[in-house]
């Protein structure tokens, strides 16, 4: 090639960079002032009841952040052996012998194959005699039911346990030790909507209280630790609250926590339930630091809460605008899990599973025409909905324990 000919090409490349450079330029001025208000964005870099709160977002913030990477780890989580169909049942549900034995012969008569039982409550108590000296010192339980009795009488007929432990709303705890509570800014102890103190999440002098009662409820024979609650609250004043945070941002106090988890307790299978309005917003926009991408990282399952009835009138999931959400479990359900597996595909080495939480109570509370009765049928469609989204195991959750049972395939 001759060198007026390379002269030329280099002119050319020259003048397309100049022309691309102003291109940027007119358009990053003409976006002035029109920036997308993202609460919490997904923050760009890598990281070492339930309760009627899970607020929707109406318009979710577009999807402006890069899609993080978490640094691969060379351990995997451990898992369950088996695909888990479950019902969640309270401590007072299991203590009594006729809803025990009703709930063993639901299991051996249908697809259910797992029950979700509390270890601890929102309400702060262990549900059974506690011989963890930190709960006795408190008197943080109480006799809801006999954890070796219910443990036998499920493991007799090969179903399987999970462990509910509710983590940082615990006004048991909170109000015992104040050193330990979120405090208010006005001085003295924040309180949410419900008038209850919860645990500071960025204090990690109260981390080991729940892991040694989680530790002791695995000695017990639960099968598996599940933690609710692994947030901050988002009801009540935020403006009030006052954090001991040393400017860590709050999703890292929730992946610190279940990492500390994993870490004391080798081989147990952990799961974590989440707000479902993660599956969709790439944005904290709870302000309660659960990012989808990365509270996956060191447990087994995370258990997003897909609940039509918690999603806003007009919720948009993955492209879909619902305006009344409680109306289409199935559409619900589907698209949300729909757009967490297609977030979760672009994400390396993420390791949990999605197991979520579908419902099976009435959202009156929503108003005539925004709610409707739930029934075998809406419980059946959202199963459904799992299942198409890719799926394989759901959890039923009513906290009432009274159940569309009808629903359930016969064994």
């Amino acid at each position: 090639m001759s060198i007026k000919n390379k002269r030329k090409i280099l002119f050319s490349r020259y003048f397309l960079v100049a022309l691309l450079s102003l291109s940027l330029i007119l358009s990053l001025s003409a976006c002035k002032g029109k920036e997308v208000d993202v609460n919490n964005p997904l923050p760009d870099k890598t990281v070492a009841d339930n309760d009627g709160d899970d607020v929707q977002e109406t318009e979710p913030p577009e999807e402006v952040s890069p899609t993080p990477t978490i640094t691969p780890d060379e351990s995997v989580p451990a898992k369950s052996d088996i695909k888990v169909r479950a019902l969640y049942l309270t401590g007072w549900t299991v203590g009594g012998d006729d809803r025990l034995n009703h709930y063993v012969e639901l299991a051996k008569n249908t697809e259910i194959n797992s029950y979700v039982v509390d270890i601890k409550d929102d309400d702060g108590y262990v549900g059974y005699e506690s011989n963890v000296p930190a709960v006795r010192e408190i008197g943080a339980w109480m006799n809801k039911y006999n954890v070796d009795k219910v443990l036998k009488a499920f493991h007799d007929n090969d179903i399987h346990v999970i462990g509910r432990l509710v983590c940082f709303k615990d006004p048991m705890l909170s109000s015992k030790k104040p050193e330990l509570a979120v405090k208010n800014v006005n001085g003295g102890l924040w309180k949410d909507n419900h008038n209850l103190t919860w645990l500071d999440p960025y204090n990690k002098d109260s981390w080991p209280y729940l892991i040694d009662i989680a530790r002791e409820a695995v000695e017990k024979g639960f099968d598996e630790i599940q933690f609710d609650y692994i947030r901050f609250p988002n009801d009540g004043s935020k403006k009030s609250m006052n954090f001991n945070s040393n400017g860590k941002e709050k999703y890292e106090a929730i992946n610190e926590f279940l990492a500390y988890a994993r870490q004391e307790l080798p081989g147990v299978v952990l799961s974590a339930d989440v707000f479902g309005i993660i599956l969709e917003s790439p944005a904290d926009t709870e302000d309660i630091g659960q990012y989808l991408e990365y509270v996956g990282k060191d447990v087994a399952y995370i258990s997003p809460m897909v609940y039509p009835s918690h999603y806003a009138v007009g919720q948009i999931v993955n492209g879909v605008q619902f305006m009344k959400p409680d109306l289409d479990p199935y559409g619900v359900v589907y698209q949300s899990l729909v757009k967490c597996k297609d977030r979760l595909s672009k994400v390396e080495g993420y390791k949990a599973e999605v197991r979520p939480y579908i419902q099976d109570f009435t959202a009156s509370w929503l108003g005539k025409g925004y709610y409707q009765s739930y029934g075998p049928q809406q419980l059946r469609e959202q199963i459904k909905a799992v299942y198409d989204a890719g799926y394989e195991e759901w959890i039923c959750w009513d906290a009432n324990n009274t159940y569309s049972e009808t629903a359930f395939l016969k064994d």
